[in-house]
């Protein structure tokens, strides 16, 4: 799998997110808690953007009237119809056993890491010829 840069670090802001796309795809990125994380934007339930979504916590419940709230941020609902799904696996809350939100690794470089490399730069012979420089193509 290729790696793209697809933003600076400042340009998401805590518990915020950003659309892009790669190799035309449209990928949701989101900035929870210091992490980042990247979902298809496309709900696999009837295409609505889940970049456009609600982020939420997980309620759960033992009991009834005994809620329980945690992994703020975490939980992401479709925009369109509500599903939600986690933003760390994908899966989804709606249908966990066969629908889920593609995931993808993300991660943070330096700039000088995605520089390195065996690049070489394309050079032209140039010459001088009286007043004239010349560059051959």
């Amino acid at each position: 799998m290729a790696r793209h840069v697809v933003a600076a670090v400042g340009e998401i802001p805590p518990n915020g997110r950003k659309l892009v796309e790669v190799k035309g795809r449209r990928i949701a990125l989101f900035h929870v808690s210091g992490e980042y994380f990247a979902l298809t934007d496309r709900c696999p339930h009837e295409g609505g953007s889940l970049c456009a979504g609600r982020l939420t916590g997980l309620v759960r419940s033992n009991e009834p009237g005994r809620y329980e709230y945690s992994r703020p941020q975490e939980m992401l609902a479709c925009s369109w119809h509500g599903w939600e799904f986690d933003i760390r696996t994908g899966q989804s809350y709606c249908d966990p056993e066969s629908i889920r939100a593609r995931i993808y690794p993300v991660s943070l470089e330096p700039g000088e890491a995605l520089t390195k490399g065996p690049f070489v730069a394309e050079t032209f012979p140039v010459s001088v010829d009286g007043q004239y420089i010349l560059v051959e193509v």
